[in-house]
């Protein structure tokens, strides 16, 4: 079968690999329709992820349809459509023994730490699928906005809070739709013109670009002087995670998505002064997949404005490759494969 391969930082080729076999008697072997990409990706292209090794099969924003019948699992018939929760479990780490194998101290999440569905064939365990009313291109979408829907979980949003979000790439727009999902009054901060006015369609009340407006003085007018009651950092800059801590309202709570590529500086005072809650969201649970399937089933989120590019598997090593150097044109690219 094809895939495409990333053989070096900066080297995506289409190669061919064996098909995948079942590694246990619960394993459903899927035909990979559609693929989107995320900021994952990219970083894996870069040589700046250091969860992955190389080669390495990308891939885990997943449309498929089931390509063979397990007999253990007749609720999985042939041509069923699907989406794929792309992470693993162990059971029995500090994360999973409390319920929040979203967390797992040893997941290995497909694409990253092992080959992905960048591919024509792959094999998954049936207790990872999910089957939806909705169409391959908004099948793509599901996991990489069920990450931000679980960080609106970790803040504890309700419809009374006003939610900031920094960062309205794929991730930040799934916090802000997550946020907005939850009645919450959200703010969408990000640089980029074109993505803030899609984070206005997926349920942000306001936005603000950094570039032309002071991000202290807007969010003091919009909070009547308090700062959001949750701010979601979606980014993983220095500036923007000190940004979460200085801007939030006291005894607000900060979620933490991106992971700062450096050492960071804090003015540790405001953790106390204003006893904040500060946190980490990972990944994804089933209540989230759950929850995302029916925004998207109830057509809540601007699917056609998230997804810029679409292009067959061919071209794939090509449009890495633009991604790489010039960003900013780019919102979801999603990969056809069949």
């Amino acid at each position: 079968m094809k895939a495409i391969v990333l053989r070096t930082p900066g080297e995506a080729v289409l190669e061919e690999v064996p098909v995948p076999h079942a590694m246990s008697e619960h394993d459903i072997l899927l035909q990979v329709r559609r693929i989107g990409l995320c900021g994952s990706d990219l970083n894996s292209y870069r040589g700046r992820n250091p969860l992955v090794t190389y080669p390495r099969i990308l891939g885990h924003e997943i449309a498929a349809t089931v390509a063979e019948l397990n007999p253990k699992h007749p609720e999985w018939q042939p041509s069923t459509t699907v989406t794929v929760s792309p992470y693993t479990c162990c059971g029995h780490c500090s994360s999973c023994r409390r319920g929040r194998p979203n967390a797992c101290q040893f997941n290995q999440t497909l694409g990253v730490q092992r080959d992905g569905a960048l591919a024509e064939f792959i094999a998954v365990p049936a207790d990872r699928l999910y089957r939806a009313d909705l169409t391959l291109k908004e099948l793509c979408l599901v996991e990489p906005l069920t990450v931000g829907f679980h960080a609106a979980v970790r803040g504890r949003i309700a419809p009374t809070d006003t939610v900031a979000v920094i960062g309205c790439g794929g991730v930040g727009l799934g916090a802000v739709a997550g946020a907005a999902f939850r009645g919450a009054t959200v703010i969408g901060i990000d640089v980029e013109d074109n993505k803030l006015a899609t984070t206005r369609k997926a349920g942000a009340a306001h936005s603000i670009n950094t570039t032309t407006t002071d991000l202290h003085t807007r969010l003091s007018e919009l909070t009547h002087g308090h700062g959001p009651d949750v701010i979601i950092e979606a980014i993983g800059l220095p500036q923007t995670f000190r940004a979460a801590v200085e801007e939030v309202a006291f005894t607000g709570r900060v979620v933490y998505i991106g992971y700062a590529k450096q050492e960071i500086s804090y003015e540790t005072r405001l953790f106390v002064q204003k006893e904040l809650d500060i946190m980490g969201s990972r990944n994804a649970r089933p209540e989230d997949f759950r929850d995302v399937i029916r925004m998207l089933e109830d057509h809540r989120f601007p699917v056609d404005d998230a997804i810029t590019h679409i292009v067959p598997m061919d071209e794939a090593p090509g449009i890495l490759a633009a991604w790489n150097r010039d960003p900013a044109p780019f919102g979801k690219i999603v990969i056809e494969l069949s």
